[in-house]
């Protein structure tokens, strides 16, 4: 299953890249061990990890974002050194981030010259010179667009594309793209595969970061697998199987981790929340579900599946989402925000800090903002109750603060999460969306958050849980279903709910 060095006497080509011996130590946490790696030019090589693995910070060290602890990187033979960035893309290394760069106010061919603009001698910027190269590049990689279009005015598609084409005009040696598809829906990725294969057919080694085994099928020959900052193999990916990917990512210590004793979910009564025919183009397509109260039920899908966008479009923040709704067997006419909130469906955003807090409020104001009428009088909003309120929040939620009127930005990210939760238990929401509930914060305070959304079901409430870090589910989660390509297509109840399965069934079509 390991890919063959080349055959002895035949003297090895110049990698594209190579890295040897890397270490890298963070405080508490050791990202990489010994890691040893090497491209060749033109292969597209697949990088696979579960989040926390390593291959980000792989990625900065072949980039020049990081220097090594030890160990060293070079770049077509030559040592990266301390050089950098600078020092990577002087030698041929360019990296396409998940987070587009582009400017959507400039054009195309603006943005491929971004920070690099042709001269004209004394007279500024050389326009149809760069619109001439621009035209140029996008030929080679069969972009359709014009180099005169604004980035704004493009698909999401045709900007990945315009990224890429950004990095492919300084003519690089490595090309490394960190999931290029994840915000695509499965047509729209085939065009940037496409432009893949172009590049790799010019001769440039590229490394491709993503979780779609389908796709990395398509174009890569093999696939690096890091676990828990080691490089664990290299294998051809057309003759492994999913199942043996899944176990390298995995390794034996992810699969026994205990999950939480089963419980008897009562589905033989009407759900407390039905959904039908939820589509939201180009993510979800024609999706059902229904929900029981004292159900956690597990969404589980890759980057870019769909999940975040489903959770907003339950409740009402997509005006566009086309869907049915019943709540407790009655259909919701309208069911926009306001509505479902009023009928008891609260949820936390994937952004926590973006859209779940108000950074300089304090933390009784975040937790109790949610239902105004629970902290009011006659006289209008009651300091008394709303302090009242507040402190018993923050003792059920076990909530670590100063005070009720700390900033709640000043708390750490795990009390941050529990205190945007307990808005929507204040509010008496009796259906929990939590979107990626344990981002950012740390092992004690995910159990704690783990054992809160235990104890919400086992009171009566009904929890749609997401998270990216798939270990999580079979540990929290009654019942998984799996979001792929828009659609659910698998189903998994406790107490056979594995990670294993989950992740095939995430990662690929055929499992």
């Amino acid at each position: 299953m390991t890919i063959p060095s080349p055959p002895p006497g035949r003297p090895a080509p110049v990698p594209a890249a190579e890295a040897s011996g890397l270490n890298k130590q963070y405080p508490g946490v050791r990202a990489l061990s010994d890691v040893d790696f090497r491209i060749e030019p033109g292969e597209v090589r697949a990088l696979l990890g579960r989040n926390g693995a390593g291959k980000s910070t792989l990625i900065r060290m072949l980039s020049g974002v990081e220097v090594p602890d030890s160990g060293e990187v070079r770049i077509g033979g030559e040592t990266l050194g301390h050089g950098g960035v600078r020092r990577a893309v002087e030698l041929g290394a360019a990296t396409v981030h998940q987070e587009l760069s582009l400017v959507p106010e400039m054009t195309v061919a603006e943005n491929l010259f971004l920070g690099e603009w042709p001269r004209s001698g004394l007279s500024g910027v050389d326009f149809p010179r760069m619109r001439r190269e621009a035209a140029e590049v996008l030929a080679e990689l069969d972009v359709r667009v014009s180099p005169e279009a604004t980035v704004g005015s493009l698909s999401l598609a045709e900007q990945q594309l315009v990224e890429i084409a950004r990095a492919v005009r300084r003519r690089p040696r490595l090309l490394i793209l960190d999931e290029p598809t994840s915000a695509l829906a499965a047509g729209e990725a085939r065009t940037v595969l496409e432009a893949v294969g172009r590049i790799s057919a010019s001769g440039v080694a590229v490394i491709y970061v993503s979780h779609r085994l389908d796709e990395i099928r398509q174009v890569a020959r093999s696939v690096t697998v890091v676990r828990d900052g080691s490089v664990v193999d290299t294998v051809d990916v057309q003759e492994a199987t999913t199942t043996q990917i899944v176990a390298l990512m995995l390794g034996q210590a992810a699969r026994e981790q205990e999950p939480f004793a089963p419980r008897t979910v009562d589905r033989s009564s009407a759900p407390l929340l039905s959904v039908r025919g939820l589509t939201l183009a180009p993510k979800l397509e024609d999706i059902g579900f229904d929900l029981y109260a004292g159900e956690v039920l597990g969404i589980g899908g890759l980057l870019g599946s769909g999940r975040s966008e489903l959770l907003r479009s339950v409740a009402g923040f997509e005006p566009e989402a086309e869907r049915t709704v019943a709540f407790e067997g009655r259909p919701v006419a309208r069911p926009s925000a306001a509505e479902m909130k009023r009928l008891g469906v609260g949820m936390t955003p994937e952004d926590r800090k973006g859209e779940g807090i108000v950074p300089l409020l304090g933390v009784g104001e975040n937790m109790t903002m949610a239902w105004f009428a629970g902290i009011s009088g006659r006289a209008g909003l009651s300091s008394r109750r709303a302090a009242e309120a507040g402190d018993e929040l923050a003792r059920r939620l076990a909530v670590k603060t100063p005070g009720l009127d700390t900033p709640i930005v000043n708390l750490s990210g795990g009390n941050q999460q529990k205190a945007v939760i307990g808005r929507w238990l204040h509010a008496r929401s009796r259906v929990l969306l939590l979107d990626e509930p344990t981002r950012g914060v740390d092992v004690e305070a995910k159990q704690q958050i783990y054992r809160l959304i235990r104890s919400l079901a086992d009171e009566g409430a009904a929890v749609v849980f997401v998270s990216g870090e798939l270990e999580e589910l079979p540990l929290v989660c009654d019942r998984v279903l799996t979001l792929q390509n828009g659609r659910f297509t698998r189903e998994f109840l406790a107490p056979d709910i594995t990670l294993d399965d989950i992740m095939a069934a995430t990662m690929a079509v055929e499992v």
